[in-house]
């Protein structure tokens, strides 16, 4: 998706390279299974664009000082312990087109190495020195945790609404993403005008990331998405498409989704899929993933005109053509 883009022709590796410098430094642990754990599911890659969103909110304000690749680090830290958590929660067996570490390594150890990558991305906050951003990633975290909580409690839900989808999506998913930028801002000495123009952009970004993410449920494969297609319906969560056809679809899609979110299982994802690609469902997600990317470039106006607020706005477009 970003090696599309000039900018990130250029610099992507040697950022990245930058940030995994410090990963793998601080991933390590005398006790041999959390390296070891840490190490593998780090080492799945993933898109980084938490971190890179880090990256590029201080670099566009002229900042690129050794903490900005720390904090970026810790940025990915954060997600990675999420992750590990989500996994066994959702009793995934797939991240990232690999075997998840629950499966490989059992609940009680995938759960106990994502603390200490949490712990550890507190760690790296400490060393920024920056009262500001202990209190920015403080509330974020928690946000976090109140988002997966309220997922967890409308699993099955078939009254949910579109609105408090939106609201679940920007606590557990966009947050982070909102986070991570305004910690480049706040290194980089932002105005309050600015500041809040990349936390906008971040929290932006992260919504039409959530909301592609469950269009390619019904539309990607294993490849693309990292996951076996069709794990949320299996798992009961009421995404947006199938919000739409309760309330937007014929009466049968409409009653065949609620069944199917009621059972949780698996063996519904066929009929729902085709209920879905039949519809207008995933037209109209990707219309409200548009509808937030054209505002996260919007919100760019208030920043200085240069390479990066430009890759940045090429990156915002990139990031729903992965389901076109």
């Amino acid at each position: 998706m970003l090696t599309a883009i000039p900018y990130f022709q250029q610099h992507l590796e040697h950022d990245l390279n930058r940030v995994n410098a410090v990963v793998n430094q601080a991933v390590q642990s005398d006790v041999a299974l959390i390296s070891q754990i840490g190490t593998y599911i780090i080492g799945a890659g993933g898109k980084r664009l938490r971190p890179i969103l880090t990256i590029l909110s201080g670099k566009c304000l002229g900042y690129d000082d050794d903490k900005l690749y720390s904090l970026a680090a810790m940025v990915e830290f954060i997600h990675t312990s999420t992750l590990l958590h989500d996994d066994v929660v959702d009793e995934s067996e797939l991240r990232r087109g690999r075997k998840t570490a629950n499966n490989l390594f059992g609940n009680a150890a995938a759960v106990l190495v994502g603390d200490f990558l949490y712990t550890r991305a507190f760690q790296l906050m400490v060393g920024s020195g920056s009262l500001k951003i202990l209190e920015v990633m403080a509330e974020a975290t928690n946000i976090i945790a109140e988002g997966e909580v309220m997922q967890l409690m409308n699993i099955g839900n078939v009254d949910i609404t579109e609105a408090q989808y939106l609201q679940v999506i920007q606590y557990k998913t966009a947050k982070l993403f909102e986070a991570a930028a305004q910690v480049g801002a706040i290194l980089a000495g932002a105005t309050p005008e600015q500041e809040r123009a990349l936390k906008d952009f971040g929290m932006y970004i992260g919504t039409a990331f959530q909301i592609i993410d469950d269009v390619l449920d019904y539309s990607g494969s294993v490849e693309q998405i990292g996951k076996n297609v069709g794990d949320d319906l299996a798992e009961g969560k009421p995404t947006l498409p199938l919000i739409y056809l309760m309330q937007q679809g014929s009466e049968q899609a409409a009653q065949d989704v609620r069944t199917a979110l009621q059972n949780a299982d698996r063996e519904y994802f066929s009929k729902i899929h085709q209920h879905v690609t039949q519809s207008d469902a995933l037209n109209y997600c990707m219309k409200q993933a548009q509808q937030a990317v054209d505002k996260a470039i919007g919100s760019l106006k208030a920043l200085p005109n240069n390479e990066i607020t430009q890759a940045m706005q090429q990156m915002a477009q990139k990031s729903i053509e992965r389901a076109a």
